[in-house]
Parts: C-alpha cells; sequence; structure tokens
C-alpha cells in the first residue's frame, strides 16, 4: 500500500532534496544528475521517479517549499518578526544559498511586505514601486550576509533592516 503521504515515501522526498540542496552548493543544476542524487542517497531511480519528473522538477519543488516556508512564517515584517526572518535563515543557510543560486529571487516573488501597511505609510501613491524597492532590498541584504558568511547575529541584521526602512 503506497498511501501519498506515507512516512517512507516523505523520508524519501526529504532525502532527495538535502542531496540536491547538498549538490547544488559545488554544481549548477545542469550539472546534477539523478544517478548522482541517487548514490548520495542510497536510493533507487525508480524511487526518484516516482517523486519527480527530472532534476528541474526537483529544483521547482525545492524553491516552492522555501517560498511557502518563508512566506508562511513572515507574512508581516516588523522588528521582531525580521530577527525571527534572519534567525530563520541563519539556520537555514544552506537553502537559502541555494534559492538565491538557482537565481528564483528574480524568477518568483515571495511577498513579504504589508501592502496595506505601506498605502498608510505612502499616501497610497505608487505602491508597487515600494514593494519592488523593499523586495529587492531586502533580497540583497540577506544575500550580502550569506556571502559574508553570517557573520552578524540575526537581531544586528534586523536591526540593520529597520535602521534602513526607519521604522516602516
Amino acid at each position: 500500500m503506497n498511501i501519498k503521504n506515507n512516512k517512507r515515501k516523505r523520508e524519501s522526498i526529504e532525502k532527495i532534496e538535502k542531496a540536491f540542496i547538498q549538490l547544488l552548493q559545488d554544481r549548477e543544476v545542469k550539472d546534477i544528475s539523478v544517478t548522482d542524487l541517487c548514490k548520495l542517497t542510497g536510493l533507487n531511480r525508480s524511487t526518484f521517479y516516482a517523486n519527480f519528473l527530472d532534476v528541474y522538477d526537483l529544483a521547482d519543488k525545492v524553491r516552492e517549499n522555501l517560498e511557502n516556508d518563508f512566506t508562511a512564517q513572515f507574512s508581516e515584517m516588523d522588528n521582531q518578526s525580521a530577527a525571527t526572518m534572519f534567525r530563520h535563515i541563519y539556520e537555514n543557510q544552506l537553502f537559502y544559498k541555494s534559492y538565491f543560486k538557482l537565481g528564483y529571487d528574480e524568477k518568483h516573488q515571495v511577498s513579504v511586505f504589508d501592502s496595506e501597511r505601506a498605502k498608510q505609510d505612502f499616501d497610497g501613491k505608487h505602491i508597487n514601486y515600494h514593494i519592488e524597492f523593499f523586495r529587492n532590498g531586502l533580497n540583497a541584504i540577506i544575500k550580502m550576509w550569506l556571502a559574508g558568511g553570517c557573520k552578524e547575529s540575526p537581531e544586528e541584521m534586523a536591526e540593520i533592516l529597520k535602521a534602513e526602512y526607519r521604522g516602516r
């Protein structure tokens, strides 16, 4: 019996996703093969293909998981949630490095911007510009922090973000 979300299937998917992220640190997606993933995980090719169409499908599912997790945790941005967000990034550096390496920040928009608050702060004017500025600025700060080895604490990063946006 193969129930859609049985424990063994979930564990196999997790193993494959973790192996993919591990390989992605040293290779481009196009250079990762199903064989590489199967060798690293000890799983059969049939297990891989039972869950993913190909390596690009795996990359898309990893992206979806990252975006859903990020958006669910940080739907509103204030100083406390900013520190929580940076703590989450710090604890999951490989995932976030992979997300940016795959270029998903440019292809897909993860929104943690409170557009209702922006309407108040900016008198409802040019909200799309403010959202784009915030999203790109936040991505740039996160990328820089990751590239530097996350030397600043999550709380320091939240303070940097707060200073840049003057409490908005």
